[in-house]
């Protein structure tokens, strides 16, 4: 090959990188201009002034925890304070916080009150962490009083008023029926809870509004479907799957006072029980108005076989009883898998509760049905990352 041909070649081969690299920056461009290549943003605002500016040159991580039921949802800001400028914040004092990408609407994540502010170093930091305010007020106040012959919308209601908040009940939930139920030095939060425990519901409070809702349906208190948030293995750069089957409980029992035979009574709920309410009948042989849940065992228990949950509660009748083993029961087949992932690309629109579909892993974890149970989102300098916990049932686990 003559000198002249190799530089003819050589000329072509830098043409061809030339091209490529014009290529690439072009994609690199329309990618940007799709929106593909996004900054994320968050916007801070105390008493209706928008007070982010301030935090722009600063800010060193922002994190936000969307937790399921009374725990309470948590923004945490580091802001860096080399230079030693920074004011110490007072506690008490409410923020109102947004997240998402810049160019787009960003997400309302609701309002947090100051509650702990830390300054460590070198070099030197400043952290405020807030808490939900919702969850700071009367509804941690303890309370005495009980109620009977009522149902759990009724409760709801007046646990709502009383605490200044909008109650949102589904439907066939609110009308359950409550026999009895004591508030003795406990605050509505932990009666709400119990209260959601027995029923297999989720109580919480978001924006103003006290939600009571089935746990595992998928579905807002209006009974409209939230929607499917899908997953793919592109999505995460990290994730975690682990099933505990043989650690799982096989039945739950419940006790009972059985007052008729002055002795404790108690129910049995596993997989082979099945529900129907029925209707009871009056002294005079007449069908009562309202029914109650019972359960039939399709197949006998074998209690040397069972690894048996006992709830520690002893309940006031058969009824209520069975209700708290089966809402026990249905919480443990959800519970019992798990699934962690950090979408590297955050997604400030995920919440608890929310139903989700995953795929791209193994057979066994896609073919199942998940419920997300914790969103943390994390907006850094490198960029804006959403780590999600999911549960799912273990009937849907495939062998």
């Amino acid at each position: 090959m003559s000198f002249q041909d190799l530089l003819d070649q050589g000329e072509t081969l830098y043409n061809r990188g030339a091209d490529a690299v014009g290529e690439l920056a072009d994609t690199v461009a329309d990618l940007a201009g799709a929106g593909q290549l996004q900054q994320p943003a968050y916007r801070i605002t105390l008493k209706g002034k928008d007070i982010t500016a301030s935090f722009a040159d600063r800010l060193m991580a922002l994190t936000l925890s969307d937790n399921r039921g009374f725990e309470s949802d948590e923004l945490e800001i580091v802001l860096d304070d080399s230079d030693g400028k920074l004011d110490l914040p007072p506690r008490g004092v409410v923020l109102e916080a947004a997240i998402g990408w810049k160019g787009k609407a960003l997400v309302d994540k609701g309002s947090f009150t100051v509650d702990e502010v830390e300054h460590a170093g070198a070099p030197d930091t400043l952290t405020i962490r807030a808490r939900a305010t919702d969850l700071r007020a009367g509804i941690a106040t303890k309370r005495e009083r009980s109620w009977h012959k009522t149902t759990v919308g009724k409760i709801v209601e007046a646990v709502a008023k009383a605490n200044g908040l909008t109650p949102c009940v589904s439907d066939w939930l609110a009308k359950r029926p409550v026999d009895h139920i004591d508030q003795t030095s406990e605050s509505d939060a932990n009666l709400l809870t119990r209260l959601a425990e027995r029923h297999d519901a989720i109580a919480t409070v978001k924006s103003g509004r006290l939600l009571f809702i089935k746990a595992g349906d998928a579905e807002s208190a209006t009974g409209k479907p939230f929607p499917l948030v899908r997953i793919t293995r592109a999505s995460g750069d990290r994730h975690r799957f682990a099933v505990a089957d043989r650690n799982a409980y096989t039945a739950v029992k419940a006790y009972w006072h059985n007052l008729d035979k002055a002795e404790k009574g108690e129910v049995i709920v596993d997989a082979n029980t099945k529900f129907e309410r029925r209707r009871g009948v009056t002294k005079r042989g007449k069908p009562t108005k309202r029914s109650h849940l019972t359960a039939t065992q399709a197949k006998a228990t074998e209690p040397s076989a069972q690894n048996f949950k006992v709830l520690r509660h002893i309940y006031a009748t058969e009824a209520t009883a069975l209700q708290a083993a089966k809402a026990a029961w249905e919480k443990l087949q959800r519970g019992v898998a798990e699934f962690s992932i950090t979408l590297a690309h955050g997604r400030p629109e995920i919440f608890p509760e929310l139903p989700a579909k995953v795929a791209g892993f193994k057979p066994a974890i896609d073919s199942c049905d998940w419920l997300i149970s914790k969103a943390t989102h994390c907006i850094t300098g490198s960029g804006f990352t959403t780590a999600l916990e999911l549960e799912m049932k273990l009937e849907d686990v495939k062998q």
